[in-house]
């Protein structure tokens, strides 16, 4: 049971904030030695994830079905991360990459590309100056968060920080476009569960479902809260010294 908590603890954290969620908990099971991780409990927690953008953006997503253009954006936007991402299944690639040292690496000099995007001038607004080639560019941006410890949502805020979208705008746009991206992470598993013939739900999936819709609602909420007066320094700063530390254990 503290397993499933921590680890829905970190999966609601860390998948909106330019951290890496998949860097912690690829960290925190392997320093813990975790035995629940299953498929089953990776779907509960990308699912609560889920539902907790869906249901903190309700207003915004069904004025996209009026405004359908804004829907096809985010689609279009996520094309390049599912193709690549597709690509590297076939590979065998994802687990390859799954390393100390790529995880280190990958947090340390993305998050300096935080701190240095975080100096653009904020000029643009979602509903004027997100278009097409703006989906294309982030999304292009957020093919790089299929390597561990780069961060889609950090990925894809420096891209649109780039563009001059604001702080607050960046973040809405990179929530807005995990929608099909985590849909498709719990359809890819739950492909895999059936499969392979081991579908099991039990009362700590739907537990951990709950745990990180909750902590991924309020990440979502304080996060746009917080970057209203603050600046994305401390995010860049924690994942230079995360870098770091993880580069001298691995090395």
């Amino acid at each position: 049971m503290l397993e499933i908590i921590f680890l829905s603890i970190v999966q609601g954290i860390t998948e909106f904030l330019p951290i890496s969620s998949s860097a912690h908990l690829i960290l925190v099971s392997k320093y813990f030695n975790f035995s629940n991780q299953n498929l089953t409990l990776d779907i509960s927690l990308h699912l609560g994830s889920l539902l907790a953008i869906i249901i903190y953006f309700k207003v915004d997503l069904f004025s996209s079905v009026e405004e359908k253009t804004f829907l096809y954006k985010i689609i279009f936007s996520s094309v390049p991360v599912l193709i690549f991402g597709y690509i590297l299944i076939k590979l065998d690639l994802i687990d390859f990459m799954r390393t100390a040292k790529m995880i280190g690496w990958s947090t340390m000099l993305f998050g300096i590309l935080l701190f240095i995007c975080d100096f653009s001038t904020t000029t643009k607004k979602i509903k004027k100056d997100f278009k097409y080639s703006s989906a294309f560019y982030i999304g292009l941006f957020q093919v790089l968060s299929l390597i561990p410890g780069v961060s889609r949502s950090g990925i894809t805020i420096t891209a649109a920080r780039f563009l001059n979208f604001s702080r607050i705008e960046s973040a809405k746009i990179s929530f807005l476009m995990s929608i099909p991206t985590l849909g498709i992470i719990s359809l890819y598993n739950l492909q895999n569960i059936f499969t392979a013939k081991s579908f099991e739900i039990s009362l700590l999936n739907f537990f951990s479902i709950f745990l990180s819709f909750i902590f991924s609602y309020l990440t979502i909420k304080y996060f746009l809260i917080f970057l209203k007066k603050f600046s994305l320094l401390g995010f860049a700063l924690y994942r230079v010294i995360l870098g770091a530390l993880i580069l001298i254990y691995a090395y």
